[in-house]
């Protein structure tokens, strides 16, 4: 049974509307049939494990099982060029980088780094809506290509300290390497694994170069920071770097790009709500942290396992198992959270699953929280009479990424 739900959640055709499979879960919390994953489908059970010290990220720590829902390859967003990001580590090695990593980006060392951007980003945003305005085909806009995707990419440029003349090439690493985690059924596998395969290798090859000349001329810029420092945990080697480098570059774009565009497809089928956010701004923030809850960018986390036998909801999971945790499935959990189907940003109590919890939670969390309050609120703001073309949208192939592929709208104008 588990595993036909599994199935069915993976397949495609239901990438639109995955809810009420994951209400059929939640009758079972921890299910599991044959050689497939355990799977945890509830509010409760699945923050409790977020923090527990008996799960591992480590994909060295899970037995092989004769089943993969997933399919190879999906969800990862390093290749064999660099060693795995501190996502994928275990204490110690995960908290060690996490905390240099943190160091440069976050409190209490650098608790202005992200504010602080808040300008400049205003002003990206700023651009790519002008950008829609002077294409002059108002009747059709696709705003994942002309708003979504490109934003999240200029702004790790920024973050890293990218010349300005060379974010045009992370834009197409980013576009090849969001391919590959979000693969076509009708390309053909071998030149679409070949061409992420390049795209990382080019990467690691210019941040490598960047890397080196930071460390001679460090400036202000996170990878400078990265590439220089020596603290308590001592220093990071030069693929510890980079290794982090494209974790900040591919993990913190696909995040955003579908927290943006599931966010406007949500305002757009809720026109009282994108009604209040053009009127107050600040409206924003309850709004995107509903829509974490509600349409979260991550829906699952598959790359789970155990590293002892343990009990969870009256179910014993074996040493090495793997581990489904259904994020979107918890965030909907009546048991948890009133009216669990309803859109409401005026939900007093939104401790939402959406960036995840405990050792792993979204280390850009800040970051994305604000690029999506301020993409939101100026869309709302500036385009007039916005209107889906289609509803549902296609969707991207990811069962784990969910968002629209493109996002088709119509408008009368833009504001200034």
């Amino acid at each position: 049974m588990t595993q036909a739900i599994l199935r069915e959640i993976i397949d495609y055709a239901n990438r639109a509307n995955p809810y009420p499979l994951y209400e059929e879960l939640r009758k079972t919390p921890v299910s599991h049939d044959g050689d497939g994953p355990y799977v945890v489908s509830t509010y409760y059970e699945i923050q409790s494990l977020l923090h527990d010290p008996r799960i591992s990220s480590d994909a060295k720590n899970l037995k092989a099982t004769g089943d993969d829902p997933l399919g190879q390859g999906q969800g990862e967003e390093e290749g064999a060029t660099l060693p795995p990001s501190f996502l994928k580590l275990d204490p110690p090695d995960h908290d060690r980088l996490r905390r240099m990593t943190n160091r440069p980006f976050g409190p209490p060392h650098a608790p202005h780094r992200v504010h602080d951007m808040r300008e400049e980003l205003g002003g990206l945003v700023s651009g790519l809506i002008d950008g829609i305005a002077t294409t002059g085909n108002l009747d059709r806009v696709d705003l994942v290509d002309q708003f979504a995707y490109p934003f999240p990419v200029s702004v790790i440029c920024r973050l890293l300290g990218v010349p300005h003349e060379d974010e045009p090439r992370f834009h197409v690493w980013a576009e090849t390497l969001a391919a590959s985690l979000d693969p076509d059924p009708d390309a053909d596998p071998a030149q679409q694994g070949k061409g992420a395969m390049d795209a990382r290798m080019e990467l690691g090859m210019y941040l490598a170069g960047l890397i080196e000349e930071r460390r001679k001329n460090p400036g202000a810029d996170m990878l400078s920071q990265l590439a220089t420092a020596d603290g308590p945990d001592g220093s990071m080697t030069t693929m510890e770097v980079l290794s982090t480098s494209a974790l900040l570059l591919i993990a913190g774009h696909e995040t955003t790009v579908n927290l943006i565009t599931n966010g406007m497809l949500t305002l757009l089928r809720h026109p009282d709500v994108l009604q209040r956010l053009r009127e107050d701004p600040a409206l924003s923030v309850p709004i995107v942290e509903e829509l974490l809850r509600y349409e979260p960018p991550v829906q699952l986390l598959p790359q789970r396992s155990t590293l002892t036998e343990i009990e969870v909801a009256g179910v014993t999971i074996p040493k090495g198992a793997s581990l489904w945790l259904i994020l979107a499935s918890g965030n909907r959990d009546p048991k948890r959270f009133e009216n669990p189907d309803r859109f409401d940003p005026d939900r007093k109590d939104i401790q939402h699953l959406g960036l995840g919890s405990g050792i792993h939670s979204c280390f850009g969390a800040p970051l994305a929280r604000l690029e999506a309050q301020l993409a939101l609120s100026e869309l709302a703001r500036r385009l007039e009479n916005p209107r889906l073309l289609e509803d549902p949208p296609p969707y991207r192939q990811n069962a784990v990424l969910r968002g629209p592929r493109h996002l088709t709208i119509s408008c009368d104008g833009v504001r200034p």
